[in-house]
């Protein structure tokens, strides 16, 4: 490369760094070098930097930028742009009672001029040590044409630059990047974007509780988890979105198979961990940032991608209980349907606590980070353990949807995404009559389908309604009465002393079209008649007339029924089997406002 047209370096750049972190300036570098510090699965490139007038062998890359390593956008003799750095001091054995160490963390540069073709170290630069230290004849007097002068540090800028000292000057604090398990004496002061609720565990080990926070600075993340007396020591002091100092917990190697955040470390809370509030200026500590994706780009995307996405509350079903497959533990969880500008609506589910809190009646705008993509009603969404929810946040693209909301959104014509699942086109977001389903061939695929009817309840099957089932809190199998005082369970193989009672409801139900058998379960069955399986059990041996009567007024009622249906094989022959899904009663304002938003549909698309 020609002199002429090579970039100047910014001489006397580095020891201004080093002394106050140069705020408010991008200085121009040249890389001489880097090593590679293999870390637990991210390599750590340790970089030797010079400004033309000195050198110094303690920076290094953050990790977001090892890219530039790889694709060999750093070589030998590449001038950069630093536009992001911080300063990071060190106490180590040698420099007890010294000075620290310090190391230039670069966390954004930008190449400016690559290593081949500018083929040469530039200038003759002197070796700085590890605290940066200068002697008097190396100090630059004078500014040299074309460059800025650095020679005296310059006041720290209470606003501009991106290196940073501790807010108070009492403490130092490091950065995420640079934590490893080999240091004890850190302080980071970070943004907490996430924080769990408290789950218990119980093992051939004992029990115990615990809660995990995820936390962020300029620099990167980094997830911290506390159990049993640190969970209940900071579970209620934490709050996401404030910043504190945090300092003295255990760092190990990250489990990536149960965490997405980039990062080799995670962080455990110890009895001697402090954790203090940041009340200085935050500023400088980056906010939870979104990438929303419009809802109508969902279909688009693949099954189980981590998505960020912002929408109105459109309206919201009631918390239910569901029983997992794989643990047969009850899971409680809330559908909510989300609308945005794209006039396209999706399912949202939440799970446990958040679900059960949430609280749709204002309708409002919602952004959630990491919200997980499925295919379950042909595209919905839901939260996972690290979603971060904010409800009302005061930012641009939330202002921006409630004025389009209240402005005529809520009423125009929106079509949901939520509306197919398994080979018919029936979704949990999708109204058929009968009819209509009978005529799509809907649960005849490999897949069951989902869909919602408004039906009347015609005709309910008293005979097999209650059953005695195990009282064990993992069991709902029928037991057998042994006529000696004793129920046996043949799945737990144990007999006991009482039972539960539970419901299997065989239900007629019928629309303007067609009718149908469909099969109710404890929670649907409980909602349907009002009451409780065992206070209706109870009722059938002591109240005959009341009992009855529980049951004639739940008949000739309206409600919104969400069924399953799946063609099963019975007695060699396939039979279409109807599950209650969900039941609720008819809120005729919403479901008027459907049937309006569906007539201007057709009438669009005639």
């Amino acid at each position: 490369m020609n002199r002429r047209n090579q970039p100047k370096l910014t001489s006397g750049a580095i020891p201004a760094i080093i002394g106050n972190g140069l705020y408010g300036e991008t200085p121009v570098l040249q890389v001489l070098g880097y090593k590679n510090l293999q870390g637990e699965s991210n390599d750590r490139y340790r970089i030797l930097i010079s400004d033309g007038k000195y050198s110094y062998a303690y920076g290094m890359l953050a990790t977001q930028l090892n890219h530039l390593i790889t694709e060999g956008k750093l070589e030998i003799f590449t001038i950069i742009k630093v536009t992001k750095f911080v300063v990071n001091k060190v106490a180590t054995k040698a420099t007890a009672g010294k000075d620290q160490k310090k190391i230039i963390i670069l966390l954004d540069v930008e190449p400016i001029a690559p290593g081949s073709e500018v083929g040469e170290k530039i200038g003759n630069p002197q070796t700085l040590n590890d605290v940066g230290e200068v002697s008097e004849d190396a100090t630059v007097n004078s500014k040299p044409a074309g460059s800025m002068n650095y020679s005296k540090p310059a006041p720290a800028s209470k606003t501009g630059g991106y290196g940073q000292q501790a807010a108070k000057p009492d403490i130092i604090t490091h950065p995420i990047v640079s934590l490893t398990p080999y240091q004890n004496k850190w302080t980071i002061k970070v943004r907490v974007t996430n924080k769990s609720d408290i789950r218990t565990w119980s093992n051939s080990r004992g029990e115990g509780k615990l809660f995990s926070m995820d936390m962020m600075d300029e620099t990167g993340e980094i997830r911290a988890t506390a159990f049993n007396a640190e969970c209940d020591k900071f579970y209620h002091i934490i709050e996401i979105d404030k910043v504190y100092y945090i300092s003295q917990a255990q760092l190990k190697a990250a489990n990536k198979q149960y965490t997405s955040i980039k990062n080799d470390y995670e962080m455990t809370f110890s009895q001697n961990t402090t954790v203090v509030p940041c009340h200085d200026d935050t500023s400088n500590i980056p906010s939870i940032t979104f990438n929303f994706v419009p809802i109508n780009q969902l279909i688009n995307l693949e099954k189980d991608s981590i998505i960020d996405i912002i929408g109105v509350v459109k309206s919201a079903n009631d918390v239910r209980v569901i029983v997992s497959k794989t643990t047969s533990k009850e899971l409680r969880m809330r559908e909510v349907q989300l609308v945005d500008s794209s006039n396209t609506e999706v399912n949202l589910t939440l799970w446990g606590k958040t679900g059960e809190e949430f609280d749709a009646s204002s309708q409002p705008v919602v952004a959630l980070k990491g919200v997980k993509l499925s295919d379950f009603g042909g595209r919905s969404i839901g939260t996972i353990s690290s979603t971060v929810m904010q409800i009302n946040p005061d930012m641009a693209e939330a202002h921006k949807l409630r004025g389009w909301y209240d402005n005529g959104g809520s009423s125009s014509v929106i079509s949901s995404i939520s509306s197919a699942r398994g080979s018919g086109t029936g979704g949990s977001g999708s109204y058929k009559t009968f009819a209509e389903a009978k005529f799509e061939n809907l649960g005849g695929g490999e897949k069951p389908d989902y869909y919602n009817v408004k039906a009347m309840v015609a005709m309910i099957n008293k005979e097999r309604a209650l059953y005695m089932a195990c009282p064990s809190e993992d069991c709902n199998k029928k037991v057998i009465d042994q006529n000696n005082g004793l129920y046996r369970c043949e799945k737990c193989q144990r007999e006991f002393q009482d039972f539960k009672w539970r419901m299997m409801l065989s239900v007629n139900i019928a629309d303007a079209t067609e009718q149908q058998w469909v099969t109710c379960f404890q929670e649907t069955a409980e909602t349907l008649l009002g009451r409780s399986a065992d206070e209706i059990g109870r009722l059938k041996d002591t109240d005959n007339a009341e009992f009855q009567k529980i049951f004639e007024e739940a008949t000739f009622k309206w409600y919104i029924f969400r069924l399953r249906v799946k063609m099963e094989m019975y007695n060699d022959e396939n039979r279409l089997k109807t599950n209650v899904y969900e039941v609720k009663e008819v809120n005729y304002k919403e479901h008027n406002e459907r049937l309006i938003r569906e007539m201007k549909e057709m009438a669009i698309a005639e």
